[in-house]
């Protein structure tokens, strides 16, 4: 999808630099921690973060990782502090971590089932481990998941990498997260490679995954808000339109708050 005319980039990254330093410090903290994963989300937000002039903590979390994620996270991380002397790095190596809990846990019969279930779990142990730098450095964890996949199509893990303190790309389009990141400097390397959530051990992409790019998942968003419906399209939009809405049907309790289940007044 073609970006808006209308983008303001400058004028977006001073708002949201803004308003990450003015909600630090209005909780009382001292910085940010962003997990570092060789993709562009987490690249631009660690960059927004430090651009608040805040301790912002840059944490790479390895699980099984390929070797052109670790590089690309490892460049980004080493630009980051290079331009900004409020960003350091920590790095742990959760392998050995994800391979004990294999062992502690059963396993299925179903491959599909336990190796989604486990790509959820490699997901929760890194939101696990940002929180435990967090508390040692009075910080905020940083999520980086971008309008599509926050808000559209459900594509992250509850209490995985959607387990976090605030969201400061989540307003953003993926088109307007790579606008954004051009305009910030990012490596050339991490906008151009195929977006993916490094959490099955091989070079799947979000798009092998979702069945459809995110150009495409975001003209899906904007037809739906439109009071769209499949029957007004056809060939390849009408399949993207259906996988959108199937999507972003099944995916609507990790959107929505926690139900609740309230008891009647009369029974207390």
């Amino acid at each position: 999808m073609p970006i808006k005319s209308s983008f303001q980039a400058e004028a977006i990254n001073n708002h949201i630099v803004k308003w990450l330093h003015h909600y630090a410090e209005n909780a009382g903290v001292k910085g940010f921690v962003v997990g570092i994963s060789g993709g562009i989300d987490s690249a631009l937000t660690s960059t927004l973060c430090a651009q608040t002039g805040l301790p912002t903590l840059c944490v790479e979390m390895p699980i099984h990782q390929a070797a052109s994620h670790v590089s690309r996270a490892q460049e980004h991380i080493k630009n980051l502090k290079e331009r900004f002397d409020n960003v350091s790095s920590a790095r742990a190596d959760l392998t050995p971590v994800f391979e004990i809990f294999k062992e502690q846990t059963p396993t299925s019969e179903n491959p599909y089932i336990l190796d989604l279930t486990l790509a959820n779990t490699r997901a929760r142990l890194r939101m696990t481990t940002l929180y435990y730098y967090a508390g040692l450095h009075s910080a905020l964890v940083a999520g980086t998941g971008n309008k599509v996949e926050d808000f559209g199509v459900g594509f992250f893990t509850k209490y995985g990498d959607g387990g976090v303190d605030i969201s400061p790309i989540a307003d953003l389009l993926k088109s307007e997260v790579r606008e954004l990141a051009k305009y910030l400097n990012v490596t050339q390397t991490i906008i151009n490679a195929k977006p993916t959530d490094g959490l099955f051990g091989d070079d799947r992409s979000d798009e092998d995954q979702l069945g459809a790019s995110y150009d495409e998942l975001e003209w899906a968003m904007e037809q739906l808000e439109n009071g769209k419906n499949h029957n007004d399209f056809t060939g390849r939009e009408k399949e993207v339109f259906e996988i959108y809405k199937r999507l972003n049907t099944i995916n609507q309790h990790k959107m929505k708050p926690i139900p609740v289940c309230k008891i009647p007044q009369k029974l207390k």
